[in-house]
């Protein structure tokens, strides 16, 4: 399984931006299709974005489309979740992680997961 580490979480205004980031061990980067979910306190995890192992494919949750893009470097074993106009809804701590299923948005389905980074988004 590969290992990974999300970073560039913080605070910030409604309607700024941030870009949080996930870097993942080992040589075998390519082999994952990779998704961020977000969890606040008392709620459930729940899906954001995913990229496909290539990148040439990306998804989005209805809340996330046309805010948020997704990307990633397959030679700096990063994906990035670039996340514009935020709203005091997006107060999460976000987790990338890791599947071998294609086209999944379910938790379960990935097998890899970081620790979180916190995005909190003051009104």
């Amino acid at each position: 399984q590969v290992q990974l580490v999300e970073s560039g979480g913080g605070l910030v205004q409604a309607g700024g931006s941030l870009r949080v980031s996930c870097s993942a061990s080992g040589h075998t980067f390519t082999t994952y299709r990779l998704g961020w979910f977000r969890q606040a306190p008392g709620k459930e995890r729940e899906f954001v974005s995913a990229i496909s192992r290539s990148g040439g494919a990306t998804y989005y949750s209805d809340s996330a489309k046309g805010r948020f893009t997704i990307s990633r470097d397959n030679a700096e074993n990063t994906v990035y979740l670039q996340m514009n106009s935020l709203k005091p809804e997006d107060t999460a701590t976000y987790y990338c992680a890791a599947s071998t299923v294609n086209g999944s948005t379910r938790p379960a389905d990935f097998h890899s997961w970081g620790q979180g980074t916190q995005v909190t988004v003051s009104a």
